[in-house]
């Protein structure tokens, strides 16, 4: 299914903590997640903008409150179903991102549709149309070793991307970067929003902030 077939990712009376007597984090946050947009979350260190994506994306459970796609309450369900949807739905891209070193650029990308049981042959497809959209000259049998910083973020976004996800969760997927490619992550994950996708992206980069239609600042 099409990520415009969702609705939009919101969260409501949000507040999670780590363990019986961590400190809580979000305080009873209700928000909405515009569909087709990219949402900047930001704030200080430590006000948990990647715990938030984690929640989010269906890996951490609040401790009161929900995650809901459309009308569909997510964060309720039983983990096989949460794990389903994980596969299917969401998209994530992490900071070093966090590619199998002992496989090929091709099987990283085509990891998460292996994951939802789509079919091998148009996977493998679309991987190659997203490699060469996002990371043109990349020979596919390499592994991540052997290519560079910049590339490897790329295809982490490809690889976010092969089943069509109704979101992306991106946590600081600028951080390591210069400037150049900053720019050209920024407008791969501005690319995926204006296709109906909703992105949020963790971040501590101004420059992030300055491309993303909502900012969501977490005090």
């Amino acid at each position: 299914m099409s990520s415009s077939a969702y609705g939009p990712l919101s969260v409501d009376d949000l507040s999670f903590h780590y363990g019986k007597d961590g400190v809580e984090l979000f305080g009873g946050l209700t928000y909405t997640f515009p569909r087709g947009s990219l949402t900047a979350v930001t704030g200080p260190s430590g006000r948990g903008k990647s715990t938030l994506l984690y929640v989010l994306g269906l890996l951490l459970s609040p401790s009161v409150g929900t995650v809901s796609l459309g009308d569909h309450v997510l964060s309720t369900q039983p983990d096989a179903i949460r794990s389903a949807i994980r596969a299917s739905t969401i998209g994530f891209v992490f900071q070093d991102a966090s590619l199998d070193p002992r496989r090929s650029v091709l099987d990283n990308v085509c990891e998460p549709a292996v994951y939802a049981g789509l079919s091998t042959d148009g996977t493998r497809q679309r991987a190659h149309e997203l490699v060469d959209t996002l990371a043109p000259g990349i020979d596919v049998r390499r592994r991540p070793g052997q290519i560079s910083g910049g590339q490897s973020q790329r295809i982490a976004i490809a690889r976010a991307l092969i089943n069509r996800p109704a979101v992306v969760l991106a946590d600081e997927p600028t951080g390591n970067l210069d400037a150049a490619n900053t720019e050209s992550v920024l407008l791969v994950l501005q690319a995926a929003a204006q296709r109906g996708t909703t992105v949020v992206i963790a971040t501590h980069d101004p420059s992030v902030s300055e491309a993303a239609d909502e900012i969501l600042t977490l005090t």
